[in-house]
C-alpha cells in the first residue's frame, strides 16, 4: 500500500507533490483575495462611500470576471495551465501594489478599486478554467472529489475567514493602505510556488491546416457553447444558477456590510465576523462532501443544497444581533461549499478533457452573467425597498428557483442513468483512456466536442 493510500479518503491528493505545491499557492492567493475583499470594502467607508459606491466597485470586479472568462476556458485548452496561473498571480500581485500606494499616499479614490477590480475581475477569468482544467492532469480520476473539498475547505476557510480576519487586523492597526501591501506580499509567494511547478503538457491535440488564431478562438468558444446546448444536465443547472446568482450575489456582495455596520453597530471586525461564518461552514461542508462518496441522486441534492441552503439569508435584513447573521451565513456557507464540491466533480468527471477549460469557463461565464446586474442594482434597491425586504426576497425565492429547475429538468433519469461513485465498477464513468484524454467519458453520448481535426489526446 502506497502512503498516499494510507491517508484518510479526503486527504489523499496530498500524496502528490505536484498537488501539495499548487495548493500552497492556491492557498496563499485565495488569503490575498480575502483580504482584498474586506479592504476594498472599508477603503470605500472610509472615503465616505454609500452603497451606490460599493456597487460600483463590486460591479468592476464581475465584469472582469464575466468579460475575461470565456476567453480564459479557450487559453485553458491551449496553453499549459501553470504559464497561466503565474502570469495572474504576477497581475494581481501588481495590482495590489497600486491600491497601497494610492492608499499610503492619500490619492486613492473609489473609481480607483472601481478599476482595479476591474482588473483583479479580468485576471479571475483566466484563473478559474486553468485551475480546474489542470486538476485532472496531475490528479488520477478517484481523488478528484477529494481535490475539490479540499479546495471547498480553503477558499471558504482561507478567502472568507482567514483573510477578511488579517485584513480586519491589519487595518485597525494603520489602515486599508498596509492591509494592501501584504496582500501583495502573498502574492509573491504564489507565484514563487507556481515557478517552481512542473508544467504538464496539455491534454488536447489539434490537426488539420492552420487556423488564424482570431478565428479559431472563436471556434473554440462556438464548439464550447454548442456542448453546453446539447448537454441537459448541465444548461439546466447554468440556468438555475444563473438565476440563482442574480437574486443572492448583490444583497451578499453590497448590502451585507452596510447591515452588519447599521444594525449591530459593528465594523470591519463584526463584517470580517460574518464572512468568517460563511467560510467556516463552507469549510465543514465541503470537508464532509470529500470525505463520503458522492450521492446517488447528486443533481437533485446539489440543486436543493444550493436553493435552499439561501433560506436563512431571509432573516439577516431583520435582525440586530450578530451572532443571528453569523448562524444564518455559516449555514448558508455549509451548503454551499458541500454542493459546489459536487458540482466541481461532476464536471471534471463528465466533460471530455480536451473541452474542460472551455465548460469551466462557460460554467463562470453563464452562471455569473448577471452578476454584474446583480451588484449594480443591489445598492439602489437597496436604498428604496430597504435592506430587510431585499435580503428576504434573496432567501424565499432561492429555493423556489432549485424546485422549479427539478421539476421543469427533470434529471432524476440522468443522475440515475450516469452514476458517479469511484467505487461503482459495474457502470464506470471514466476510464483509464478517457482520464488520459484519448477518448471520451462513457457516460456521454456526444463527440470529441471539438473541431472535426481534433481528436482530444495528451500533447
Amino acid at each position: 500500500m502506497t502512503a498516499a493510500a494510507r491517508l484518510p479518503r479526503a486527504l489523499r491528493p496530498f500524496g502528490s507533490r505536484q498537488y501539495r505545491l499548487l495548493t500552497a499557492a492556491l492557498a496563499a492567493s485565495l488569503l490575498s483575495a480575502g483580504a482584498w475583499i474586506v479592504s476594498a470594502v472599508w477603503q470605500v467607508v472610509e472615503l465616505g462611500g454609500t452603497p451606490v459606491d460599493l456597487s460600483f466597485v463590486a460591479v468592476g470586479s464581475s465584469l472582469g470576471l464575466v468579460l475575461a472568462v470565456l476567453f480564459g476556458g479557450v487559453a485553458a485548452d491551449r496553453i499549459p495551465q501553470r504559464r497561466i496561473l503565474l502570469t495572474v498571480e504576477v497581475v494581481r500581485g501588481v495590482a495590489f501594489s497600486v491600491a497601497a500606494v494610492l492608499a499610503a499616499t492619500g490619492l486613492i479614490e473609489v473609481w480607483h478599486l472601481a478599476v482595479l477590480s476591474f482588473v483583479l475581475g479580468l485576471a479571475d477569468g483566466f484563473f478559474y478554467p486553468a485551475y480546474s482544467a489542470w486538476l485532472p492532469a496531475i490528479l488520477p480520476e478517484g481523488q478528484l472529489l477529494a481535490a475539490n473539498g479540499i479546495e471547498g475547505v480553503l477558499r471558504p476557510s482561507v478567502m472568507n475567514a482567514a483573510g477578511p480576519a488579517v485584513a480586519s487586523a491589519l487595518i485597525a492597526v494603520q489602515g486599508p493602505w498596509l492591509a494592501f501591501a501584504v496582500i501583495a506580499g502573498l502574492q509573491v509567494v504564489a507565484a514563487a510556488v507556481l515557478g517552481v511547478m512542473r508544467t504538464t503538457p496539455v491534454r488536447r491535440v489539434i490537426d488539420g491546416p492552420p487556423v488564424h488564431p482570431v478565428r479559431q478562438t472563436f471556434v473554440d468558444l462556438r464548439d464550447g457553447f454548442a456542448y453546453l446546448l446539447r448537454t441537459k444536465w448541465l444548461l439546466a443547472t447554468l440556468i438555475f444558477s444563473i438565476l440563482l446568482v442574480f437574486v443572492i450575489m448583490g444583497p451578499i456582495e453590497v448590502l451585507l456590510p452596510f447591515a452588519v455596520k447599521d444594525q449591530t453597530g459593528g465594523g470591519a471586525g463584526a463584517f470580517a465576523l460574518a464572512l468568517a461564518a460563511f467560510g467556516v461552514g463552507g469549510a465543514v461542508g465541503s470537508l464532509a462532501v470529500a470525505s463520503m462518496r458522492l450521492p446517488r441522486r447528486y443533481l437533485t441534492l446539489m440543486i436543493l443544497a444550493w436553493g435552499f441552503g439561501c433560506l436563512p439569508l431571509a432573516i439577516i435584513g431583520f435582525t440586530s444581533w450578530l451572532w443571528v447573521m453569523v448562524v444564518a451565513l455559516f449555514i448558508c456557507g455549509l451548503l454551499f461549499s458541500g454542493a459546489s464540491v459536487v458540482w466541481g466533480t461532476l464536471l471534471q468527471r463528465r466533460v471530455p478533457p480536451a473541452m474542460l477549460g472551455r465548460v469551466s469557463s462557460l460554467d463562470f461565464f453563464v452562471s455569473l452573467a448577471l452578476m454584474p446586474i446583480s451588484m449594480a442594482v443591489a445598492g439602489p434597491v437597496g436604498e428604496w425597498i430597504g435592506i430587510a425586504p431585499a435580503f428576504l426576497i434573496a432567501g424565499l425565492v432561492s429555493p423556489v428557483l432549485a424546485i422549479g429547475t427539478l421539476a421543469l429538468a427533470r434529471l432524476g433519469k440522468d443522475e440515475l442513468a450516469h452514476p458517479l461513485d469511484a467505487m461503482v465498477d459495474a457502470e464506470p464513468v471514466t476510464g483509464a483512456g478517457a482520464a488520459a484524454g484519448f477518448e471520451s467519458p462513457v457516460d456521454e453520448p456526444h463527440d470529441r466536442g471539438d473541431s472535426p481535426g481534433e481528436t482530444g489526446a495528451r500533447v
